[in-house]
């Protein structure tokens, strides 16, 4: 424009000095403030995101000491929920960040979930079905109460209590039905509220699948791939899926990223014959008392 109205280019040199300037400090500005307005507005920005992310973060610490097993079942939805999320059109970073935080609930009580319960007995065994139920569904409302004692951002918090929907506690809930045939269903139903984003779905998903695919006694491909879909369609049945926007098609391409994901983590692997194994043992021994 300078150059149209025949600025001389001494004025042209310093108004693209200060042009530059300005850039910079908005920059500088922007990313300054954010901290401030994160809060107030309910904002978690990229910025606030990876920080959640990092494993140092206090209530992450606390999960993998005290609840190692779920720290671990975590970080495996974390991955299977980031591949879906940016395959179906949601925010990946959300979608692990939420992962990561979504079990937090059961830090109140690690050892009555099966993830946990290492050389010892299931407590559930001593506790009637309702009982029982009431514990597996508590750890929604625990896990709330964590994210807003370490503040936590509202769209993770949000993920952390509608990840199981009001999906029904069906170990305990038939186990009570083979007892009494008069229980009312909605008994054994955790509290909600349904997904509300395509990111919770996601979580929801992947922890569903993630847990049925590791019950199974030879996870090939095929069974693999009928399982996500069979959890899928249940849970789109079942109107967990109502209340948020992700599409039929989105559904194809999160199941196909679960099957994916899972198809790599639950491989073949070769067994070995047993001489095969002792003489690779004796090698490697006599390879170390030989250095």
């Amino acid at each position: 424009m300078g150059l149209l109205h025949g600025v001389g280019w001494t004025t042209l040199l310093a108004n693209a000095v200060w042009a530059a300037a300005g850039g910079v400090l908005a920059a500088i500005i922007g990313f300054g403030i954010v901290p401030f307005v994160e809060k107030p507005f309910g904002i978690a920005s990229t910025v606030k995101m990876l920080e959640l992310s990092n494993p140092n973060h206090p209530l992450l610490k606390r999960l993998l000491v005290e609840a190692p097993g779920t720290y671990n079942h975590s970080i495996i939805v974390a991955n299977l929920a980031e591949a879906a999320a940016e395959a179906g059109g949601a925010d990946g970073l959300l979608a692990r960040v939420g992962s990561y935080f979504h079990d937090v609930g059961k830090l109140k009580r690690p050892y009555f979930f099966i993830e946990n319960q290492f050389m010892m007995g299931n407590p559930h065994d001593k506790y009637p079905p309702s009982l029982s139920s009431l514990v597996i569904t508590a750890h929604i409302k625990d896990g709330v109460e964590l994210a807003r004692e370490y503040k936590l951002p509202q769209v993770v918090t949000d993920i952390v209590q509608q990840h199981h929907g009001n999906t029904l506690v069906g170990y305990f809930y038939h186990k009570a039905k083979e007892a009494d045939d008069a229980v009312d269903e909605s008994d054994y139903r955790y509290p909600g509220p349904t997904p509300r984003s395509k990111e919770a779905a996601i979580v929801m998903l992947a922890d569903c699948v993630e847990a049925a695919v590791r019950s199974l006694a030879q996870p090939t491909p095929n069974r693999i791939d009928s399982m996500v879909r069979k959890i899928v369609k249940d849970r789109l049945n079942d109107g967990q899926l109502d209340e948020c926007d992700i599409t039929l098609k989105e559904l194809d391409s999160v199941s196909t990223a679960f099957v994916h994901i899972l198809s790599g983590i639950f491989h073949k692997r070769i067994e070995y014959p047993d001489k095969l194994v002792e003489a690779e043992r004796v090698k490697t021994t006599d390879d170390t008392d030989a250095k």
